[in-house]
């Protein structure tokens, strides 16, 4: 994440096994020269590419997802080797990229189309042009698809990019950059720097930088977008969240609990949009505790290379010793532990799936985002009830709701206070489907028409056959 990359002045990058903890491979931080290389090709592939259309980039995007499925399971094992993820969700995780490369490849021509507009002042229409270099800073839980969702919209757009990613996955951020490389991408479209948190922002500053996207800790993103916003480069963040996974009264129990458990635990729990508190009405609650601590209890960790294992180790020794401060401060506060928080004998970084209840507003993990497999579970008494503690957070990135009634869970979907709401399903990312939040959760969408258009400058055309001096209403001069 962004916030260790003050360490970066003392250490190089690493790659780090956290089953094994093996250091595999150190790599040294980016150069002055690499630095100013990347901006000049960037630059230069910035202009030929506005003399291009959109649609001659597609087929290479196109290349690209058919190489990452080609080289999906080199791709997947350098994910799992790295930052400790199931093999099987590293698979997941390389072809969710292909079908984002897909995507855009296949509707950013017709989505960057002009769009004509209904003026007295003449034919007008607001067309859709590259801005220029962008640096994407991104961290190190989904270190693929993190690239690919700024990624891919943007090559369409003819935007180059630079890469800033996290310190503890930097052979996925290599690996990565080889897709598109070997795919004939041309130079520049995503170069990699191994930047330290100076070089960052002397990056940003560099007036051949047009925008920056982030995705990382809320700190972070307070950093770099102050940095953004001195140099006023237009920025997108997405921080975290503390999202919150309502059951109503209502709700069918069985489906509940088939979703809550791979809510907390998928990528061991290392997920920004991972429902973090289960919001439980009154008279389901005690069989909800009951069934996902039974769920919890039957996860098997090992090794993540292996197809058995079902709990993955989590990505570093820094992130466990932090989610255990956050669940023994919460228990000191007055938590209850209703399951789990004991240590696993095996030599990874594994945390066993836990359980917290009775935490109130005055327990610093009443606001804290824990990112691991830990569940916080709260009872309420009213559907109002449910919507308050929901809204009651410092974030605003993703929910889901579970009722029988559609209507009614989109009814309480729509009271939430965050970017996206799922009723009755799994949260899902696609890239058809927007995704980014508000509050301290960020700003800005990725993916989706509204990603696509994130870094654009929306130019407007007004013409006219010959001025109408006559009819000057509006005429700024």
């Amino acid at each position: 994440m962004y916030e260790n990359l003050k360490e970066e002045h003392l250490m190089a990058y690493k790659t780090i096994n956290p089953f094994t903890n093996e250091v595999i491979k150190t790599f040294p931080n980016a150069t002055k020269n690499q630095i100013e290389d990347s901006l000049k090709i960037g630059t230069d592939l910035y202009h030929q590419w506005k003399k291009e259309p959109v649609a001659t980039r597609s087929k290479k995007l196109h290349d690209i997802a058919d190489l990452l499925r080609e080289k999906e399971e080199e791709l997947a094992q350098t994910l799992t080797i790295e930052m400790g993820k199931l093999i099987s969700e590293a698979r997941g995780e390389v072809e969710l990229c292909a079908l984002i490369a897909d995507y855009f490849a296949d509707h950013s021509a017709e989505l960057l189309q002009p769009t004509p507009l209904t003026t007295k002042a003449g034919e007008a229409r607001v067309e859709k042009h590259s801005v220029g270099i962008l640096l994407m800073v991104e961290p190190w839980n989904f270190p693929y698809y993190q690239i690919m969702r700024v990624f891919a919209p943007n090559y369409m757009i003819g935007n180059p990019m630079i890469l800033k990613h996290s310190s503890t996955t930097p052979s996925s951020a290599v690996a990565f950059t080889k897709i598109i490389t070997e795919a004939g991408a041309p130079a520049g479209s995503l170069t990699n720097l191994f930047l330290t948190h100076d070089q960052v922002d002397q990056v940003i500053a560099d007036p051949r930088i047009q925008g920056v996207a982030l995705t990382g800790s809320e700190r972070g993103g307070s950093s770099v977008a102050q940095t953004a916003g001195k140099y006023l480069k237009k920025s997108s963040m997405e921080l975290g969240g503390n999202d919150a996974f309502i059951v109503l009264d209502d709700a069918d129990l069985d489906q509940v609990i088939k979703v809550a458990a791979r809510a907390r635990t998928y990528n061991a729990g290392q997920v920004c949009t991972s429902s973090k508190r289960f919001i439980v009405a009154d008279n389901l609650y005690d069989e909800f505790l009951k069934q996902l601590g039974k769920t919890y209890r039957h996860f098997k960790p090992g090794d993540p290379l292996d197809e058995q294992t079902t709990l993955a180790p989590m990505s570093s020794a820094k992130a466990k010793a932090k989610l255990e401060e956050q669940v023994n401060a919460a228990i000191a506060n007055g938590a209850v532990l209703y399951q789990g928080n004991t240590a696993i004998d095996l030599p990874g970084q594994f945390f066993e799936p836990t359980i917290l209840t009775d935490i109130t507003p005055d327990n610093p993990a009443y606001y804290e985002e824990m990112f691991g497999s830990v569940a916080q579970v709260y009872r309420v008494h009213s559907e109002q009830e449910a919507i308050a503690l929901a809204n009651d957070s410092h974030y605003g990135l993703g929910g889901i709701v579970f009722t029988k009634d559609k209507k009614r869970g989109q009814k309480v979907a729509s009271q939430i206070e965050t970017g996206m709401v799922f009723v009755n399903t799994f949260l899902y990312t696609l890239p058809e489907l927007p995704f980014g939040g508000v509050k301290n959760s960020g700003y800005g969408r990725e993916m989706s028409a509204i990603g696509l258009n994130a870094f654009v400058n929306d130019k407007l055309i007004v013409a006219v056959d010959k001025p109408d001096f006559e009819n000057r209403a509006g005429a700024l001069f």
